[in-house]
């Protein structure tokens, strides 16, 4: 009996289109650029793959062109715990890759996606002679600290509505996730993954959230209009 290929067995080269969507490219010299081109990979993911396995070697540094991933681990119950959604235009394992450890971390795709791919070792040669690669991998690691701080006070909080005003600030972070823009897609289902709460809650938060004028409800998606209120508005 076949087997459906594996993500890795179904990379492919980027198409210019795909290429425009990665944002560290515009950093780099034309030479550094023609380098990263030539081993960047395009992986097209199904809905449930995962790009990441706790316990694997790293091989890439990774990236989302399109579509929706989720980070997550396990604690020491078996419970899964959820670490950032991961939206289009975010880059990520980059701690990982720079240590070259295995992974502590699972990444899974919450729907059909576009992950891009630069393998550990051409990673490793832009940060030892890019500068603008340097600054933008040191601005990712700031960010990310930041967003990992923000994600432990969000698992202690008890508002549901703050849950989800938090939660949706971190996926419109234009440093982390500079492909979102001002609308996410995104499902309530996707959503409720990632915040941990049910689908019918949070429903009721993004009503709430509307109703106080910083989000609104689009056709397949969410569109932030007051983005500083998602971020510090306590929301009874």
């Amino acid at each position: 009996m076949s087997r459906d290929p594996t993500l890795h067995q179904r990379r492919r080269a980027p198409t210019p289109v795909e290429l425009a969507g990665i944002p560290w490219l515009a950093l780099l010299t034309p030479a550094e650029r023609e380098i990263a081109v030539a081993d960047l990979k395009i992986g097209e993911a199904q809905p449930g793959d995962l790009v990441c396995r706790i316990g694997r070697p790293v091989t890439y540094w990774f990236g989302v062109v399109d579509g929706l991933l989720k980070m997550s681990g396990e604690n020491a119950d078996g419970q899964t715990l959820t670490f950032a959604g991961l939206p289009p235009g975010g880059w990520f394992g980059e701690g990982t890759a720079l240590k070259r450890e295995i992974y502590r971390y699972n990444v899974q795709t919450l729907r059909k996606s576009l992950v891009a791919g630069l393998p550990v070792d051409t990673f490793h040669q832009l940060l030892d002679h890019s500068i603008g690669f340097n600054r933008f991998v040191m601005n990712q690691l700031n960010e990310r600290l930041a967003q990992f701080i923000a994600a432990r006070e969000i698992d202690r909080m008890n508002n549901p509505d703050l849950r989800v005003a938090r939660s949706l600030a971190a996926l419109f972070n234009p440093v982390l996730y500079p492909g979102v823009g001002e609308v996410l897609r995104i499902t309530q289902q996707e959503l409720a993954y990632l915040v941990g709460l049910s689908r019918q809650r949070v429903n009721e938060a993004l009503a709430a959230l509307e109703a106080q004028g910083t989000i609104r409800v689009e056709y397949g998606g969410l569109r932030v209009l007051d983005l500083p209120a998602l971020r510090s508005r306590m929301f009874s």
